[in-house]
């Protein structure tokens, strides 16, 4: 029986190179595995003709927009993950719902092998091969342009000398992967730290200083998730969606990172991800009001700790799982509304009310009606202190 390799399908020129070239090298079948996670472009049956013409004898096709949005970013939004407490973790979240459907297409396809087009310098090879060794460790991992030096040039070459359905013509500067969660671009000039990102990087984003009426938008939310904008319901796919054309247009979400990667190397990285901003935005002040000081102040621990294993491609590990049953619990009272204003770049938050609010006004005035009996305060700033001050009579008494 000839053996068969699932390769994570992308449209573009290495993974359509792959698929001819894995076959020649190795002599097995290729199954092409393309994931829809809401990176625009080609529609998906565009891309299942081309794997088939450049070779596969299989091309499956997923649009998972709805169960990346309910199953990924959604937890990473419930956990306020960002990344170096800036990045949302925009190419790290799809990789594990890109591993789980190349395992299942192998699987399905009989495949003992799967492969990816990453390269050795980034994060993606830990998160693919990290997470199919939890999904199925008995699966082989092929990775032709780190193992066999595959360079773009090469890629070319192939694609002309087996006349490939593939434009080679054009060639971006940059680096650029994107989803409904955000978008990532790097390389190019932008590798020199001291060049500024020009406008022609972005997409997602428009200029924050152009001039433009301010957007006020109202998020609603049920137990941690957005389920209303302005009053109307949303999906979750749809709260990002249409906050990413939203706070997008005001230029909401652009970051530029000099970002820590797991291989040890920094990295300067442009995201936008206007969506993704706004609601975590929105998301950690209802948290503010809803949820109790000190199950606050340890989930800020907690989403530090989620967000790194994230990042480092350990999303099917134990702790990530034992992390989100945490999450979870924290999310009971996060209900209510939040209203912002999207302008200048900014997100920022102009009104909160909630049912499940901890916010009481007759304790927090100082104007009358005030119920907080200030006469507690004396025994128990002296109780608070008591043990800073024994210690400081002992030390002071030996200096």
């Amino acid at each position: 029986m000839t053996e068969r390799v699932v390769l994570a399908y992308s449209g573009g020129l290495d993974t359509s190179v792959a698929i001819g070239w894995i076959a020649e090298q190795t002599g097995a079948e290729v199954v092409a595995c393309a994931i829809d996670v809401g990176q625009g472009g080609e529609d998906l049956d565009t891309i299942r003709k081309r794997a088939l013409e450049c070779g596969a004898v299989e091309a499956v096709v997923v649009d998972a927009k709805d169960e990346f949005a309910d199953g990924y970013c959604l937890p990473a939004l419930a956990t306020n993950a960002l990344y170096m407490e800036r990045y949302p973790l925009v190419s790290a979240l799809s990789r594990p719902l890109i591993v789980k459907h190349l395992v299942g297409a192998a699987r399905q396809h009989g495949a003992s092998v799967v492969a990816h087009g990453c390269t050795g310098k980034g994060n993606d090879q830990v998160r693919f091969e990290v997470g199919v060794g939890a999904l199925a460790p008995d699966l082989k991992v092929l990775a032709p342009v780190r193992d066999f030096a595959w360079t773009r040039e090469k890629a070319i070459a192939y694609a002309e000398q087996h006349g490939l359905p593939i434009d080679v013509s054009k060639k971006s500067p940059f680096s650029i992967d994107q989803n409904v969660w955000g978008r990532a671009v790097e390389t190019g000039f932008l590798e020199d730290l001291w060049n500024a990102p020009t406008e022609d990087v972005y997409d997602y984003t428009q200029d924050p200083a152009a001039a433009r009426e301010a957007d006020e938008v109202v998020v609603t939310f049920e137990s941690g998730r957005p389920v209303a904008l302005d009053g109307r319901p949303v999906t979750m796919l749809e709260a990002i969606q249409q906050l990413n054309a939203r706070a997008g247009a005001q230029g909401v979400g652009r970051l530029d990172l000099v970002e820590d990667r797991l291989v040890g190397i920094k990295s300067r990285e442009i995201y936008e991800a206007p969506g993704a901003i706004a609601l975590i935005t929105a998301h950690q002040e209802l948290e503010n009001v809803t949820v109790e000081r000190d199950l606050a102040r340890f989930k800020r621990q907690v989403e530090q700790r989620w967000t790194e294993l994230v990042y480092d491609g350990l999303w099917f590990s134990p702790l990530k799982r034992a992390l989100d049953s945490f999450v979870d619990a924290s999310q009971e009272q996060v209900s209510g509304d939040i209203r912002m204003t999207l302008h200048g770049g900014r997100a920022v938050v102009s009104g909160r009310r909630s049912a499940a609010s901890l916010y009481d006004f007759n304790l927090a005035t100082y104007d009358e009606g005030d119920v907080f009996d200030q006469s507690l305060a004396r025994g128990f700033v002296e109780l608070w202190g008591l043990p800073s001050k024994i210690a400081a009579k002992r030390d002071l008494g030996k200096s």
